[in-house]
């Protein structure tokens, strides 16, 4: 157990700015102590913007300092297997963005020293922890909508103007460093929260296509799924669909009613019952990692329990993985 969680971050870019990065310093017995960029004028300048005593252009360095006893990986997913493992192997507990990593042979390394080295991993994945998702779990708990049937979810909007251009470098549209196209940066929050509400996802079938033409790896997918709660699932997700075609939702259907609610846009949930729309209003955190940051470190400190570790990550990464591993093989 650790008294106090001194944490060190690799990859201070734009997600740790707002996102994630403050947080560490707003929960009890955390402190953020030290920050590497690979270009060092970017790490110091994040450590003197938010005050960080300690910044460095060297994961290596930040991995083996003796005031860091935990470390934010916040790189694209294509490095979260390398310096995850040198952070554990070093002893220091693991935090990493999601998804958990670029393929799921890198997922299941990781899985493997946290496990043999006995050090924590824990996993981005925050809708397990925001109080819109968490209010969508309570009423599929209290059985507000009876029996579960199915979930479809829908995610469709337009290409962005630097994804068109055909010269972009955008690593989420690079497989060696997000494991896919946007469907792998995005889908994976949507998959994961599905595997928080009814268990794991025991079947699988996806279809992935490049319709667009505007870059190489997928940008239209479907899939077809079941839980092992028995609920069935669809879902569609396009990347390059016109702009009044846009839409953000996962619709969960019972056998008295129906629950509706956005995947990103963070709009009020929605009940459908007995012929009535109840409608619940929410407010995320002003970090929207520090609910799932404050349970990671009450967690290292013996005092709670994280809802999201490489445990149940991983599975993340193998449905993935199974949607549209035939583009990728034939």
């Amino acid at each position: 157990m650790l008294k106090r969680i001194k944490w060190g971050i690799i990859g201070c870019g734009n997600v740790t700015e707002v996102k994630s990065g403050p947080a560490f310093n707003k929960v009890a017995g955390s402190s953020l102590q030290m920050v590497m960029r690979r270009d060092a004028e970017k790490a110091r300048s994040y450590a003197e913007r938010h005050d960080v005593p300690i910044w460095t252009n060297d994961a290596d360095a930040l991995i083996n300092h003796p005031d860091i006893n935990a470390i934010y990986i916040a790189t694209p997913p294509g490095a979260h297997a390398d310096y995850a493992i040198k952070a554990m192997e070093a002893g220091k507990a693991v935090y990493v963005e999601k998804p958990m990593a670029a393929t799921y042979a890198q997922a299941q390394q990781m899985l493997a020293c946290s496990e043999h080295c006995g050090v924590p991993l824990f996993v981005a994945y925050y809708r397990r922890t925001l109080p819109g998702f968490l209010k969508v779990k309570e009423l599929l708990e209290a059985g507000t909508i009876g029996q579960m049937l199915y979930v479809n979810m829908r995610l469709i909007r337009s290409a962005r103007p630097h994804e068109k251009t055909g010269q972009d470098t955008f690593w989420r549209l690079q497989p060696q460093h997000s494991g896919g196209g946007i469907f792998y940066d995005l889908a994976s929050h949507q998959l994961d929260f599905l595997d928080f509400l009814f268990g794991p996802i025991k079947t699988v079938f996806g279809v992935a296509a490049n319709r667009g033409g505007y870059y190489e790896v997928e940008d239209t997918v479907s899939a077809s799924m079941q839980f092992e709660n028995g609920v069935v699932g669809s879902g569609i997700w396009s990347f390059v669909s016109s702009e009044n075609t846009e839409e953000d939702v996962i619709e969960i259907v019972g056998t008295q009613g129906k629950i509706q609610f956005s995947g990103f846009q963070h709009t009020p949930i929605v009940l459908f019952k007995d012929g009535d729309v109840i409608d619940y209003p929410y407010l995320n955190p002003e970090n929207i990692q520090y609910n799932l940051i404050k349970q990671v470190v009450e967690t290292l400190q013996g005092i709670g329990e994280c809802v999201s570790t490489g445990a149940s990550a991983i599975r993340t990464n193998r449905v993935m993985q199974k949607i549209v591993q035939d583009f990728y093989t034939t």
